[in-house]
């Protein structure tokens, strides 16, 4: 009998649905998963090996994260650049995508000045410092436009949409700390793009892809877009130009608007994202085998879409918190080429991220290739989702 030894173990500081996913996609590959999350039996605690409970930006509980790991990294922007720069140089565990990205990305407005100084576009924008320069700013850019807290937002939160200049002092103080209002984009759709750089500087990216968003929470994705060509191709150009500017290894979510003149830089994540759930099933390599592949110097997967893909978020939609216990998943289990994806967390409230349904076409029978035939594919997939209901 021939013993291996076993594979890296990768440190993931985060244990939400993401570090779920990733726990998924790293046990294949012989990766372990050891995760940090301050709250215990987080949803990835079921599919990886272990869980360090403590906050996400805690220097103690990352130092003994990487003291039981092989690589780092994180599936939330919530951790702080320096403790983890500071932890890798202490215990020789390599961090990515580097500390450095992080630290740029964490800041709407650093990320902005920084991409839009290296020639990337992006929508015009000003700092924020008070209500003064807010109403300076509106007087610059127009009005409607969107203030955005510089740090923490997510899903909707921390965004701000200002009708006009009267709304300036009630806007600031939604956003309460450092902001940046940015000017309003009349875009014909939004796109995303699944950004991959590995070692030696490998890089890659997934299809492009349609996002549909409400009340600024995605909702779906739809791949390939109902986009014309041209379109597609310019923002495969703007995700090239900015994963070139990122530093460290790993999946990037590059989120873009298609103003149909221009592709619009709006937001980088430096993780696996929402908009690529769909690869999971849609494509040879899933975002979060790359992201596990990149991260431990792995040669990165194939990026190709194997079928035309739609996913769509299954949202909270409770009036109060209440323990979240699924019903009317085998309609989604008896519909061939449907996949349910369950977060496993325990208590659902209103617009929280639950879950969500992939539906695939058959690229081979020629199914949803056209704009009509992905239309349907999402009306099924949404039909599905609006299926499934929480019950007290």
């Amino acid at each position: 009998m021939t013993l291996t030894s076993p594979g890296p173990t990768l440190g993931v500081v985060g244990g939400g649905q993401l570090g779920r996913m990733l726990g998924e996609a790293a046990a294949p590959l012989g990766v372990e998963l050891v995760v940090s999350d301050p709250t215990p039996d987080a949803p990835a605690s079921p599919v990886v090996r272990d869980q360090v409970v403590g906050d996400f930006d805690d220097p103690e509980t990352i130092r003994e994260l990487a003291e039981r790991a092989d690589y780092l990294t994180y599936e939330i922007e919530l951790t702080d650049p320096d403790v983890l720069e500071a932890v890798a140089e202490e215990t020789g565990v390599p961090v990515h995508p580097a500390p450095e990205t992080l630290r740029t990305i964490q800041d709407k407005l650093v990320q902005k000045k920084r991409l839009g100084d290296a020639g990337i576009p992006v929508p015009e924008f000003r700092q924020v410092d008070s209500v003064a320069d807010l109403e300076a700013a509106l007087d610059d850019l127009g009005t409607p436009a969107m203030l955005k807290a510089r740090e923490g937002g997510y899903d909707g939160r921390g965004n701000v949409l200002v009708e006009s200049r009267e709304d300036a002092e009630s806007a600031m103080d939604d956003i309460a700390g450092p902001a940046m209002v940015e000017a309003f984009v009349p875009f014909e759709r939004e796109l995303a793009v699944m950004g991959c750089r590995g070692t030696d500087g490998e890089t890659d990216t997934f299809p492009v892809t349609e996002t549909i968003h409400e009340e600024e929470i995605l909702r779906g994705s739809v791949s390939p877009p109902r986009a014309p060509a041209d379109r597609i191709e310019a923002a495969q150009e703007v995700a090239e130009d900015v994963l070139a500017e990122m530093d460290g290894r790993g999946v990037f979510g590059i989120e873009l608007f298609d103003t149909g003149e221009e592709i619009l830089l709006n937001e980088i994540a430096p993780r696996p994202h929402n908009s690529g759930h769909w690869t999971i099933e849609g494509c040879h390599t899933s975002q979060f085998e790359q992201h596990v592949r990149a991260v431990t110097a792995r040669p990165l997967g194939s990026t190709e879409r194997r079928d035309p893909s739609v996913s769509v978020n299954v949202l909270g939609d409770v009036d109060e918190r209440q323990a979240a216990t699924l019903s009317g998943e085998d309609a989604v289990f008896a519909t061939d080429r449907a996949h349910l994806h369950w977060y496993g967390k325990r208590e659902v409230y209103a617009l929280r991220k639950m879950g969500h349904v992939t539906l695939t076409g058959d690229a081979e029978a020629g199914g949803a290739g056209s704009d009509a035939d992905l239309a349907g594919l999402l009306t099924m997939a949404r039909d599905l989702r609006d299926g499934l209901t929480f019950v007290e």
